[in-house]
């Protein structure tokens, strides 16, 4: 399986460049992860709701431009649903048992993803329900990547 993180923004605190930055490293004898940064739409600070929401379909549809036509589609989202890592790992072992290579994890941007990014989206996964930054979320879904790809092969995470 080939794995793509598709995001909004670039990561401004070092902590959490240096955490995705590990786990990237750590991901290259499982054939690796590719992530695909793309700009926040630009915004006045006093920006309203329309702006906002226009702001998130434009996000939207370069978002879905970067994806795959062949991809299976992970939306992060706060509304998706949650599971254990086992069970992560066990549903990504199953679409590379019926064919899939390509699985592309969608994060949005701060105010969220658009109505056509959900509706194209294969599965709706949130983290937690907590909510977490969205720069936060990448280091998180770098990690569980790496963690279901350990527990698929059998390999110990935590000694």
């Amino acid at each position: 399986m080939h794995f793509t993180i598709v995001c909004i923004g670039k990561l401004k605190e070092k902590y959490l460049r240096d955490g995705v930055e590990e786990f990237v490293k750590r991901m290259r004898v499982y054939g690796g992860i590719t992530i695909v940064e793309l700009n926040e739409s630009k915004m006045g600070d006093k920006a309203g709701n329309t702006e906002r929401q226009q702001a998130v379909i434009d996000e939207g549809k370069r978002l879905l431009k970067r994806i795959p036509s062949q991809a299976y589609i992970v939306l992060l989202d706060v509304y998706g649903k949650t599971m254990p890592s086992e069970m992560l790992a066990s549903h990504i072992s199953g679409l590379e048992v019926s064919g899939i290579s390509e699985m592309v994890f969608v994060i949005g941007g701060p105010f969220g993803v658009s109505e056509e990014l959900r509706k194209t989206a294969n599965l709706k996964l949130s983290l937690s329900p907590m909510t977490f930054t969205h720069q936060m979320v990448r280091l998180l879904v770098v990690e569980q990547i790496y963690r279901t790809c350990k527990i698929n092969r059998g390999e110990p995470y935590h000694w």
